[in-house]
């Protein structure tokens, strides 16, 4: 079976538990992530959940994908099927690397498997990595931005 990956990475000048808190908190989704723009439930490890992906270029697509992990801080990975098992696998990963200053890195990658994945991996490859860029961006500002107007209470 085929098997690819796409791998994204962006710096944010922020503390993981600041990234952590942007991140899972899926409610806000449509206010600043292009890329998610709808998160149903609350995923546990084990359970399903709603997410809708809109991939640059392409009409958005709703998954019920299984949560794989769960690590506060740290990593939310889960594995989603188009159709049926074994046709075109993703597993979307979400990482958060604490760096030697403080702040951290920020790694977005999926594994994609499936009978499908040479058949549709060059559009694939190119529209997923664009919009990870844009939801990485975005995610960055988000997490800075109030990093920034915390610091400035405090600092007041």
């Amino acid at each position: 079976m085929a098997m690819r990956q796409i791998r994204t990475e962006i710096e944010i000048e922020s503390a993981p538990e600041k990234v952590w808190e942007v991140l899972a908190d899926f409610a806000g989704y449509p206010e600043w992530n292009p890329f998610i723009t709808c998160f149903e439930g609350e995923p546990e490890e084990g359970h399903r959940f709603r997410v809708r992906v809109h991939l640059p270029g392409s009409k958005p697509m709703t998954f019920t994908p299984l949560c794989l992990v769960m690590q506060k801080n740290r990593e939310f990975r889960w594995l989603g099927h188009l159709f049926v098992k074994g046709l075109f696998d993703g597993e979307h990963i979400f990482q958060i690397e604490e760096k030697e200053d403080g702040t951290s890195r920020f790694v977005h990658r999926e594994k994609f498997r499936g009978l499908l994945v040479p058949l549709l991996w060059k559009r694939l490859e190119r529209n997923t990595r664009k919009g990870f860029g844009t939801m990485n961006r975005k995610l960055k500002e988000r997490v800075e931005q109030k990093s920034s107007v915390m610091k400035s209470h405090e600092d007041g």
